[in-house]
């Protein structure tokens, strides 16, 4: 009997120190986005737990190069609101919005109110101002971006002027800036962001996303889309509209999402010397307002292996929709000479175009690149690093992919 206990002993003690082994594994083992948000693909790249940042894999999101659905749309959360980490819909149920600050008539409204009056929808390219962080040398700080914190969706929701009007309310002269407020439910932090009076023309307070009630993490019930401009403007759960005379003052608006710029001028952009500090303010640097000129290359991707000679290269382009992308160029030479790829469709747009072109290649080992211009005559620059800052917002250097030709 001694022998035996001892016997069960020792396989009690291997067990032990097997199942303690599992377990710090499990503890140490990084969750995958599915395990952080319910919905989420489980290949989404998880850049921070908390406040939840996920990259979709380029692949991923080449591989859906109409919509990005929410299951692979990258998340950049600077909060986090409790029990809104799903891709499942919002309720409107309880929700209110705050009108106030320089309007005439300051009002609440119910969010499920909104759906009483019309509604409108806008295709529009998503993406956080630090979406390419990684490519800036050297990597400014931040989350380390490469080119999935993008996606092309369709907001539907009411437009704000159109609440105005239902409520009899306007602006007043001296209110130069739309000011939106996340909720802070749960003792959530503040995050406000502010962007010039004139966004109010195509302002959406977006209900629903893709044909669905707008996923919770991704700022359901009620979302304040400005389309054309980057993400981080874009606020979630907002719960408070003001119309103020200056931007405000918090982090998210200064020091965070701006670049430098020539003191007292918001344009034309200073570069910085890469690896240099900046001292930020008001008068020498701007907000990551409007999405600049940029283009992806969604095939071939870097290194597969495709069929000669007649190889088909395609991808999208996209600008802050002010005027229309209207060229595509690509090149295998490393920029010496540019073929004219051909646009999906031509016009305003603030959704990505799809463009393609098919080049004869020789087997062997090949680098395409590409660059997009607009009406405007902006373009990317084949050196992204002109652009270098020092929290790594903006990036649009040109695209190269390198494959080979069977």
């Amino acid at each position: 009997m001694e022998k035996v206990n001892r016997r069960t002993t020792l396989k009690l003690m291997g067990l032990g120190a097997a199942l303690l082994a599992a377990g710090r594994g499990f503890a140490q083992q990084t969750p995958t986005a599915d395990q952080l948000v319910k919905g989420k693909d489980a290949r989404i790249l998880v850049l921070s737990q908390r406040p939840i940042v996920l990259e979709t894999p380029f692949a991923l999101l080449a591989s859906q190069p109409e919509r990005t659905p929410k299951e692979l749309l990258y998340v950049r959360n600077n909060v986090d609101l409790p029990g809104y980490n799903t891709v499942e819909g919002a309720s409107l149920e309880g929700w209110t919005l705050e009108v106030g600050g320089l309007v005439d008539k300051p009002f609440t409204v119910e969010a499920k109110e909104l759906l009483s009056l019309p509604q409108h929808e806008v295709t529009m390219v998503l993406q956080c101002s630090g979406n390419g962080r990684s490519l800036y040398q050297p990597r400014p700080s931040g989350n380390p971006w490469g080119r999935g914190g993008v996606g092309n969706v369709t907001f539907r929701g009411v437009r704000l002027k159109d609440l105005l009007a239902a409520k009899g309310a306007k602006p007043t002269e001296k209110a130069l800036f739309i000011t939106a407020h996340a909720s802070r439910q749960g003792n959530a932090a503040e995050f406000v962001r502010s962007v010039p009076i004139h966004a109010l023309e195509e302002a959406l307070l977006a209900l629903s996303m893709n044909g669905e009630p707008l996923a919770a993490v991704h700022g359901g019930p009620v979302r304040l889309v400005f389309p054309g401009y980057f993400g981080v403007n874009n606020v979630k759960w907002v719960a408070k509209v003001e119309f103020t005379e200056a931007e405000n003052t918090t982090a998210e608006q200064m020091p965070r999402y701006r670049v430098p710029t020539i003191p007292n001028t918001h344009l034309p952009f200073l570069p910085q010397e890469p690896g240099s500090r900046y001292p930020y303010s008001f008068t020498n640097s701007r907000p990551n307002w409007l999405v600049n000129v940029n283009s992806f290359i969604f095939a071939p991707l870097e290194g597969q292996t495709v069929e000669g000679p007649y190889v088909r290269v395609e991808g999208v382009a996209f600008n802050d929709g002010i005027v229309p992308i209207v060229s595509v160029e690509v090149s295998t030479n490393g920029g010496r000479t540019w073929h004219q790829a051909t646009l999906e469709r031509t016009g305003r747009s603030y959704g990505w175009v799809r463009w393609r072109a098919t080049l004869y290649l020789r087997p062997g080992e090949h680098e395409v690149m590409a660059r997009a211009w607009d009406a405007a005559g902006r373009s990317q620059p084949l050196d992204g690093n002109l652009a270098w800052n020092e929290r790594g917002y903006e990036y649009n250097g040109v695209m190269r992919v390198r494959f080979t030709v069977a």
